[in-house]
């Protein structure tokens, strides 16, 4: 029977999410690829445990997660849990999203609406055997349905126990301030927001989402931070075929061209000069913006997880070093 490591919570940095009480850990862990239908579950059981022990307490999933076999990701999950990791659940933070095509028919395709949003947490619940999401997310803006319609359904689930917090992910910042003037109506406790961010996909910077966000108490939860891959040190000497790029499993493959090898390289020169790996460096850099509050990982490996969380050993930049990264990624 698994038994939790007894210095889980020692290294660990925990930030409050937004203005909420929630704290969550500056790295989390995303289950979107290969925690799903045809992956290792043993791999799978061995990461989430890997996770916590290093006191990463935030699993986040969605109910596509899986895809083509959608909710596989929740389902693995599920047993997961069953298997030794349920015993602490109350020391977890478990988030689920909906909002993408999951099942057949109109009710089940990419929408916002009243009857798929609790529906899906319906199956979502029952899939990971839970009573309750910690937070749950809205996944992707839906122009057809009324706001106001998708707030009140989050609003309702919180009200149900379903869910104690709600958020919205890919909402840019006038659709987050758009709702967000309902949730406070309804005083939903809306405290998140789940943007892509990276060194090479800052466009939440662009948006100003981040600036509304801090000064609006809502807290910011990274996914994609390591740009697919591009910002650890895979590709430095070419695509190994057992990568995303190389298995072609991502759709942003393409973008690694010379000119981004080029910055690359001279961004894991200074990573390296700090002590750290590329990918420590950029989780890093991303925790540096005071709007962030956590980090999402992927991993294919335990050992990944663990690089990854040694991130939080070194989160301080010299202006230095700021000024390093902003002229090397504006060559």
């Amino acid at each position: 029977m698994y038994k939790a490591n007894d210095k889980r919570y020692e290294k660990m940095v925990y930030r409050h999410c937004g203005k909420s009480g929630l704290r969550l850990p500056a790295i989390s862990l995303g289950l979107w690829q290969n925690f799903g239908f045809g992956s290792v579950f043993a791999n799978a059981e061995t990461m989430c445990r890997t996770a916590f022990d290093l006191g990463i307490t935030h699993f986040d999933l969605a109910n596509n997660y899986g895809n083509p076999y959608n909710g596989s990701a929740e389902e693995n999950f599920g047993k997961i849990l069953d298997r030794g990791l349920r015993a602490y659940r109350d020391q977890l933070c478990i988030s689920t999203k909906a909002g993408y095509e999951m099942w057949e028919g109109p009710y089940g395709d990419r929408n916002g609406s009243r009857k798929y949003l609790i529906a899906s947490l319906d199956q979502s619940l029952k899939r990971m055997g839970l009573d309750y999401v910690d937070i749950y997310y809205h996944h992707i803006f839906d122009p057809n349905t009324p706001l106001e319609e998708t707030a009140l359904a989050l609003d309702h689930l919180v009200r149900q126990g379903k869910a104690l917090y709600v958020g919205v992910s890919n909402y840019d910042r006038q659709q987050t301030e758009d709702i967000a003037k309902i949730f406070k109506e309804l005083k939903t406790p809306f405290i998140v927001n789940q943007p892509s961010y990276s060194m090479l996909n800052r466009w939440i910077e662009d948006n100003k989402l981040d600036t509304w966000a801090y000064e609006n108490g809502i807290g910011i939860s990274v996914f994609s931070p390591l740009h697919q891959g591009f910002l650890t040190d895979r590709y430095l000497k070419g695509i190994p075929e057992d990568s995303r790029i190389g298995r072609g499993n991502t759709w942003i493959g393409s973008q690694l061209t010379e000119e981004v090898l080029a910055k690359l390289r001279k961004l894991n020169d200074l990573a390296q000069s700090r002590g750290q790996k590329l990918s420590q460096m950029a989780i890093a850099w991303i925790l540096h913006n005071k709007a962030v509050t956590t980090v999402l990982v992927g991993a294919s490996k335990p050992e990944q997880i663990a690089d990854n969380v040694k991130a939080v050993e070194n989160l301080d930049f010299t202006d230095d070093e700021i000024n390093e990264i902003e002229k090397i990624l504006a060559e």
